[in-house]
């Protein structure tokens, strides 16, 4: 299975792919796009940035398009929606942030999701309108596909919302934590000290530490540096930058106290 839906650009793609058939690359496709893994059936491992995982049935791994995946071909059951930037945009129409821009930050909202029976329900729901969507070649279509991404995106954020409620994470606190998140995400390679983050989310550094440490059991700083890490440990792994290179990605003038921080 192998749906794939274009729009006006080649950049503003999305489909619905099991891996059965054909190779991973051209399943999950390059550039960036978003995915959502869906293990239907049964387990099923991952590579994610050089580390391996498994997936268990009825868990769903989101990615965003800077995570690198490996996995096998014919994975019974392996269900994965994919949705590039441009199908999509991450930002609404006032410019703020949208609930989207969270769930694809992988750090302190974890990218793996366990689906309860009625979810499960709701999923093989959306599937069967996904795949009815695509048997349709009409003008609506992809403004079809999009609402359906939307009620998908919808669920996860509920998930996510539970999730936050059960671990009595207060409502500012988890704005501030996914807000913080989704801005290290974005700045993480020019910004290295929580005082660069603070004065973007107009927060004193104290307050947003204090946050972070109570929520998340870490500290803003070392949250900053292990996405640091993160990045520099996958350029390594699948690029062929140099280390000099890489320093100069990350933000370090210079080479050797990257080296020291790394």
């Amino acid at each position: 299975m192998n749906h794939i839906y274009s729009g006006l650009t080649d950049k503003s793609r999305f489909a619905l792919t099991d891996f059965n058939c054909a190779s991973f690359s051209e399943r999950l496709g390059k550039g960036n796009n978003y995915k959502i893994i869906w293990a239907r059936q049964g387990n099923i491992t991952i590579g994610i940035d050089g580390y391996q995982i498994i997936v268990k049935k009825n868990h769903v791994l989101l990615c965003s398009p800077l995570n690198i995946l490996d996995i096998e071909p014919h994975n019974e059951g392996a269900i994965s929606f994919i949705f590039s930037k441009e199908f999509y945009s991450l930002w609404d129409y006032t410019g703020k942030l949208s609930f989207q821009d969270y769930l694809f930050q992988g750090a302190l909202i974890l990218p793996l999701v366990r689906l309860n029976e009625a979810d499960t329900q709701n999923f093989e729901l959306l599937f069967k309108l996904f795949k009815k969507e695509f048997e349709r070649k009409d003008r609506f279509q992809g403004e079809m596909l999009m609402v359906l991404l939307k009620k998908l995106l919808i669920m996860f954020k509920r998930m996510v919302n539970n999730r936050c409620e059960n671990d009595e994470i207060p409502n500012r606190a988890s704005t501030v934590i996914g807000e913080f998140s989704y801005l290290v995400e974005t700045h993480f390679r020019n910004k290295h000290q929580v005082t660069d983050y603070a004065e973007l989310l107009h927060k004193s550094p104290k307050t947003i530490s204090s946050i972070i440490k109570k929520h998340t059991k870490k500290t803003a700083l070392s949250f900053i540096n292990e996405r640091i890490l993160i990045e520099a440990r996958r350029l390594l792994l699948f690029s062929d930058k140099t280390s000099e290179e890489i320093a100069y990605n990350l933000g370090y003038s210079e080479p050797g106290n990257f080296s020291k921080f790394f």
